[in-house]
């Protein structure tokens, strides 16, 4: 689907910000512009954001509950009570799991975690998770992740006699349960300075709040940010505030020192040796650590991520990622079913606003990656929903600015269970009730989305000259990393660049396009490639002008020289 290429020009007042800072990096015009679209004015603010410091990071404390958390947690290690650590089998919640789990470990011994099997327990707290903690005689649970909701399943838990500490970062419903803590930054009238953790991120700060509440140096803890930057990429949240610093300093820890298990993930990805980005942990680190919950079990991704022997770290890196193989045959497969099926019934796509689509032998564990996919293809809200445990269970994705959690939201009184935030929902209804989820949430949908939203845009950072593309401005441009929402890799556009005279089509089906290209204000002549675009290949071929927008890749290995790629987003003929 063609995007509309979008580009907002600085106001009068960014503008004259932009002018202030052009005094600082004259030498790198673009560099001002794209620096006060991130919200900075001045010199100094520009320093703090291209050296991202730990000390920078909020006082946990700051967060509502996280005395009572931490008091809760002292009290349990002093009278050595038994303490699950309890998480969601996706990438968040084993890394949290992980993350807090080896991070007590250093201090307490009777401690244990748990991840529910996505098939017989589902999404959250399970009665029989809260069973098993009482026969093993767990008096305090610490949920990451998820939790939110359950309140029944709480109430439940606290009849035994086991308390709970929530680290969650979902939406809550006004009903919130009877745990002993409730750490929640998007908790209704909550004034924590970052309002987009992961749940990764929010245990990260519960155990920073128990290290400085009795005294413990920070080392330990910030040797496991490894853990937070793979949580923060997989769940693409907000690249910003704290968000950034630890995923900053996580990446190092990465690329220089990372954990047992993510070293061998790593060595499965063919990532040694290599600059590892947050590209990398989208796509090759975090669909690995994935497939584990969606295909097998979540908790041998925990226990891939806590292990200490790199020979049986290695061992069950290997298994995971057969779970990956698998996982993307079945992606492959349901998406394509899904796509006949659309396209068979024209009826479920002509003038709908949304895509509500059923089957019940889908596997359970990749109807949020199809989901995903039929968003991207059809540029429409979506829901995907399968058969498991006697109910239709589902995962919806949004497109960009519309929220799709109040659009599930708008028909509850239909669900058995539901949860998530903007642009992503996990839900379960009953089979009967199918058919009017989907007129209801069509109707939500139609009636409050608008037709820019339906439409998918191409955010142009900045107009450049190949010209501008000089080494320092590349050098410079590779202190914004990381990259994520909020923090999105600049996106460029040049006008009237044409073939140097040596593009060729490439890939299997010459779907590709390696370019050489030039323009008229320097005689530099870039590489580039434009993945999918080859029905554009004639134009080029035949010298003709034409507008491209893209981001600049740097493929640099490490101790080696940087070598400069554009990686075409869209091509348009002028």
């Amino acid at each position: 689907m063609t995007s509309k290429w979008n580009y907002a020009p600085l106001t009068s007042e960014e503008q004259k910000l932009e002018s202030e800072l052009a005094k600082r990096y004259a030498s790198c015009p673009p560099v001002s512009e794209l620096l006060v679209q991130r919200g900075i004015s001045s010199v100094k603010e520009a320093e703090k954001f291209f050296h991202p410091s730990l000390k920078d990071m909020h006082d946990p404390f700051l967060m509502p509950g996280m005395d009572k958390a931490v008091a809760r947690l002292n009290k349990a290690m002093g009278a050595k009570e038994r303490i699950m650590v309890y998480g969601d089998y996706d990438v968040d919640g084993t890394t949290a799991v992980a993350l807090v789990y080896k991070y007590l470990q250093n201090f307490y011994s009777n401690i244990e975690y748990y991840i529910p099997t996505r098939y017989d327990e589902g999404y959250g707290i399970s009665l029989r998770s809260i069973d098993y903690a009482a026969s093993q005689g767990v008096k305090l649970i610490i949920i990451l992740d998820c939790g939110i909701k359950a309140i029944e399943e709480i109430r439940y838990a606290k009849s035994l006699g086991i308390d709970f500490i929530i680290c969650d970062h979902h939406v809550p419903d006004d009903e919130l349960p009877e745990a002993v803590a409730i750490l929640n930054p998007k908790l209704e009238g909550s004034t924590y300075p970052c309002a987009h953790l992961s749940g990764c991120g929010v245990g990260f700060k519960l155990m920073q709040a128990f290290a400085k509440s009795n005294g413990i140096g920070d080392a330990e803890l910030d040797a496991l940010l490894d853990l937070v930057a793979v949580s923060i990429a997989a769940d693409i949240v907000p690249m910003v505030d704290e968000n950034r610093i630890m995923a900053y300093h996580g990446l190092r820890r990465l690329n220089n020192n990372p954990n047992m298990g993510l070293r061998a993930i790593i060595r499965i990805c063919g990532l040694t040796g290599k600059e590892i980005t947050i590209s990398d942990v989208i796509f090759k680190i975090g669909p690995r650590i994935n497939a584990s919950g969606r295909m097998q079990s979540g908790r041998e991704a925990v226990e891939l991520l806590v292990a200490r022997d790199a020979t049986d770290a290695y061992e069950k890196a290997k298994a995971i990622d057969q779970y990956n193989k698998d996982r993307k045959e079945l992606d492959k497969r349901i998406t394509d079913e899904a796509n006949a099926i659309l396209e068979a019934n024209g009826d479920m796509l002509d003038d709908k606003k949304s895509i509500v689509i059923y089957n019940k032998d889908w596997h359970k564990g990749i109807i949020g990656i199809v989901a995903s996919r039929l968003t991207e293809l059809y540029y429409k809200p979506s829901v995907v929903l399968t058969l498991a445990n006697g109910l239709a269970t589902g995962s919806s994705r949004s497109v960009q600015g519309f929220d799709i959690y109040k659009a599930v939201d708008s028909a509850r009184d239909l669900l058995e269970n539901f949860g998530g935030h903007a642009y992503a929902v996990g839900l379960s209804l009953k089979e009967e009730n199918i058919p009017e989820f989907t007129r209801r949430f069509e109707e939500y949908v139609a009636a409050n989305i608008t037709a820019r939203q339906l439409t998918p845009l191409l955010d142009i950072d900045a107009f450049l000259t190949f010209s501008q593309i000089t080494p320092e401005f590349v050098n410079t441009l590779r202190h914004f990393n990381p990259f994520g929402p909020g923090n999105n890799k600049p996106v460029f556009c040049t006008r009237s660049v044409m073939d140097f005279g040596t593009s060729k089509l490439v890939g299997r089906n010459l779907e590709h396009i390696k370019l050489e290209l030039v323009d008229d204000t320097s005689g530099k002549v870039f590489n580039c490639i434009a993945f999918n675009m080859g029905q554009y290949f004639e134009h080029i071929h035949d010298r003709k002008p034409f507008d491209i927008c893209y981001t600049i890749e740097d493929n640099k290995h490490r101790a080696t020289t940087p070598d400069i790629q554009l990686l075409i987003k869209e091509i348009r003929i002028n």
